[in-house]
This record gives structure tokens, sequence and C-alpha cells, in this order.
């Protein structure tokens, strides 16, 4: 379980976060929405320590890690994966290089079995015999999955996806809602999803959670959110330019 309690951040003259509260249950996949420039992805970064708050505390099953020392939070970190929006592969390193290097940096695995783990991890996300391309040569949705390869490489407890289907057709897309699905099911990861894509919401969340004005305003499951009257979420859900949410 991860446990947010009164999570502040100010960036410049901006507040992103203000007494943010909000709890995710091991094993279920919670999507975060809110309209850009909201504090989404500073969210994500806070959980896992990339970032660290003026205020408030962050516990990963019982273990605040606010305050911790880089060395006691690259420990954290281990237990997490995460999918980059642009799924952030480094393109001098072939795929295989890309999705085994958390392996190499952090495991005794040998070369064999490294090897091997890589192999399977491509296989789960749909993509065979590529381990010797570079980045450069995939398409949008190979890189997308070459990169949730890389984020479960180290069989993670949490897995971080940043708008996961951004850039992608609505075929790939759904490629992607159902390998989230999938490695919940198979893995029995905690998923934290912050998308737009309100398809892919209702697909993958067991429960969704809206951010607005730096706190969580509204949390409940899809059927919840469909038929809610709070008018913040209706505005959102209905792409309405008229209501309590401003465009910026």
């Amino acid at each position: 379980m991860i446990r947010i309690r009164e999570l502040s951040k100010r960036l410049g003259s901006k507040q992103v976060l203000k007494d943010c509260d909000l709890d995710i249950e091991s094993g279920e996949t919670i999507v975060v929405l809110g309209p850009s420039g909201t504090g989404k992805s500073v969210l994500l970064k806070h959980i896992i320590g990339l970032m660290h708050p003026d205020l408030g505390s962050i516990e990963i099953e019982g273990e605040n890690i606010v305050g911790m020392s880089e060395r006691e939070i690259n420990q954290v970190r281990k237990r997490f994966g995460m999918l980059f929006q642009g799924s952030a592969l480094f393109d001098s390193m072939t795929v295989g290089e890309n999705v085994g290097l958390s392996l190499r940096e952090h495991t005794r695995m040998t070369d064999a079995e490294i090897a091997r783990r890589v192999s399977e991890r491509l296989e789960w996300v749909g993509l065979k015999d590529v381990e010797g391309m570079k980045p450069a040569s995939l398409s949008g949705g190979m890189r997308k999955r070459a990169g949730l390869a890389r984020a479960i490489a180290m069989d993670p407890q949490f897995i971080l996806y940043d708008e996961p289907t951004t850039g992608l057709d609505p075929i790939m897309s759904d490629v992607i809602n159902q390998l989230i699905r999938d490695l919940q099911r198979r893995m029995g990861v905690t998923s934290i999803v912050v998308t737009h894509d309100l398809i892919s919401a209702y697909h993958v969340a067991d429960r969704l959670a809206m951010l607005h004005g730096g706190k969580i305003v509204f949390s409940g499951t899809p059927d919840q959110v469909r038929a809610t009257t709070d008018p913040m979420v209706r505005q959102f859900i209905e792409g309405s330019s008229t209501g309590p949410i401003q465009p910026v």
C-alpha cells in the first residue's frame, strides 16, 4: 500500500501540490486524471523519490520515504518500474541492452540469465527477436512496449505509467491497455497510471482519482465516475470548456 498525506510542493511561484491525500491499495490499478498542468507527473516523481516535497509524507508499505538518504531511496526505487511518456530508451543501446540495463546494474545474474529474462519480458509485451535492434528502428508502439519490458525486468512491486498511450493510434493504445491489465494479473503489481485518455482510463482502472488544485478532489470506480454529479469531474469527462475548471 502507498499512503500519501498532506503532500505539498511549490515550483517557482506555482503551488503544484497542496495537502494532497491519496491511498493506493496493494494490487490495484489506479488512474490519476486531471487537466494539464495540475501536477500528475509531479505526483509520480514524488512517489518514486525523484522529487522531494515541501511538506507531507509518502509511506510505502508503512515506511515513510520522505527524508530518506539517496542510498535508502535507491533501495526503494528497485521495487518500482516506470514507463515514461516518451519511453526514454537509450538510443546508443540495443533494445536488449536497454531492457537488461537494470539487471546488469543491480543484480548478480549471469549474462545468460539476463538474456533469458530480457527475451521473456519482451515476449510478455508482444515483442520477439528485437534484442539486437536499436530504438530508432522501432515504431512508436514497439518503443513503448520495449520501455514497458524494461520497466518489468526487475519484477517490480509497483509500476508507474506516465501517459502510456500518448502518441499511439487507437489500435496500439488498446494493445497497451491490455498489457497493463495483463501485467496486473500476471505479476500482481500495483499500478499507478497518469493519463488524459479516458478510453484508456476506463479500460485499465480499478479506481480513478482526479487531481485538481493540488488535491485529489474525487476518487471512485469507473462506474462511480460515470454516475457522479460532481461538477468538476463531469466537466472533465465530458470535455467541456464550461464549468468550474478554467482552461489555462
